[in-house]
């Protein structure tokens, strides 16, 4: 295990440094578009940007590193990233930050795959899951840890983007200076749309509203805080303590759905999430702790719901169909995370802070009731496929898109 650590210990490097600025990204923008006074349905449009930016970069980045390679698509995208959020500050303007948040999102999403499929072809099967295990960690901690970023002082406006910028920059350098050559990406079988809902409803449909609820939660979450009466930095902390409990929650919930039908866990959990979610009107009212408490538990039940929804999506798929499916549900993904800032900021807008937990009300009380209806009509698999944690953006370059 520490051997195949050492062996891509610069790529872990550039992405707890990349997570960390990411971290602060999303809170920054939705958090500045209040502070300019912006409607929270225009913020919503305007980070909707971002996941349109994701659906881009699948496309793209496979294109890209089959050309040129992946450190090479790295440092590109690392560049632009780290000069696109130095332009969001120069015009307050709706059309100009969607803009942004688009180019923003793009960039991400291409060095996030550049590092998964790094990270899967540099690993073995016998080292793969934990190797995927401690990378998923240190996303998530530098994701949490990285909203306590949000507390630096910055009466001008730039200093928190020249910070980002500053640490997009940095995970440049543990890539930059890797001596041996980057793992080879192979090849994958296409796969289709209408096979993986064929192959399973429910990681189809589940899929869509986790990109509504996930890319909700991370983009307009920190606008609800604000809307709810916390202060910037009990916003940044609710932020984070939410983040970081995914980090302790994913590995219980993935030991329980390999033991037990997977379907039971993810029905189960999205009810639990449901019911958290509808905990945090009371906490609002009680206290700014009792808020940020019950956000944290909301977050440790509905985030590591993704990768439980991949899981049984793999459950029931060729092996040689999985590399290819991976990316097709990254972008059946990214859809539905479109739709999330926009629904979410329209909520908002109308029902104020109590918009936003309706939405996850909605959303994850629709996913647990729609797996119950899976296990009525279709009988469990006695075969379990693992699952490994996969962030929120998780792509693959394998996949044959032609």
């Amino acid at each position: 295990m520490l051997a195949g650590i050492r062996s891509v210990w610069p790529l872990l490097a550039a992405i707890t440094v990349l997570a960390l600025g990411n971290g602060l990204n999303g809170s920054l923008v939705s958090l500045q578009s209040q502070a300019a006074d912006f409607d929270a349905s225009v913020t919503g449009i305007i980070m909707s940007g971002y996941p349109l930016g994701l659906i881009a970069g699948t496309w793209i980045t496979a294109r890209l590193v089959r050309h040129v390679g992946q450190i090479r698509v790295f440092a590109a995208f690392a560049s632009c990233l780290s000069t696109v959020v130095l332009l969001i500050p120069l015009w307050v303007d709706p059309v100009w930050w969607f803009g942004m948040r688009f180019l923003t999102g793009l960039c991400i999403t291409g060095l996030y795959v550049v590092c998964e499929s790094w990270l899967n072809a540099a690993s073995t099967n016998a080292n793969r899951g934990r190797l995927l295990a401690v990378y998923s960690i240190l996303l998530y901690a530098a994701m949490g840890l990285g909203q306590l970023l949000l507390n630096v002082e910055d009466e001008s406006g730039f200093v928190r983007f020249i910070l980002l910028s500053a640490l997009f920059s940095l995970s440049l350098v543990p890539v930059s200076l890797v001596k041996a050559d980057v793992p080879p990406v192979g090849q994958a079988r296409s796969v289709s749309l209408a096979t993986i809902y064929r192959a399973s409803p429910l990681a189809f449909i589940a899929t869509i509203l986790n990109g509504v609820g996930q890319n909700a939660f991370f983009s307009m979450g920190a606008v609800y805080g604000v809307k709810q009466g916390l202060t910037i930095s009990s916003v940044s902390v609710m932020m984070m303590m939410a983040t970081l409990a995914l980090a302790v929650t994913q590995f219980p919930f993935g030991w329980l759905s390999d033991r037990y039908d997977r379907r039971k866990v993810l029905m189960w959990l999205s009810f639990m999430a449901a019911v958290a979610a509808g905990a945090c009107f009371v906490g609002g009212l009680v206290s700014p702790l009792a808020l940020i408490v019950l956000f944290t538990i909301f977050g440790g039940l509905s985030l590591p719901l993704y990768s439980l929804v991949l899981a049984h999506a793999n459950d029931h798929l060729h092996r040689d169909q999985m590399l290819g499916a991976s990316g097709k549900l990254a972008l059946i993904y990214g859809l539905g995370a479109v739709a999330g800032p926009l629904i979410s900021g329209w909520a908002m807008r109308q029902f104020g802070g109590a918009g936003f937990m309706g939405l996850m009300i909605a959303v994850y009380g629709a996913m647990g009731l729609f797996a119950l209806w899976r296990m009525l009509r279709r009988p469990g698999l006695e075969l379990s496929s693992g699952v490994a944690p996969v962030p929120p953006l998780s792509a693959s370059v394998g996949l044959d898109r032609g």
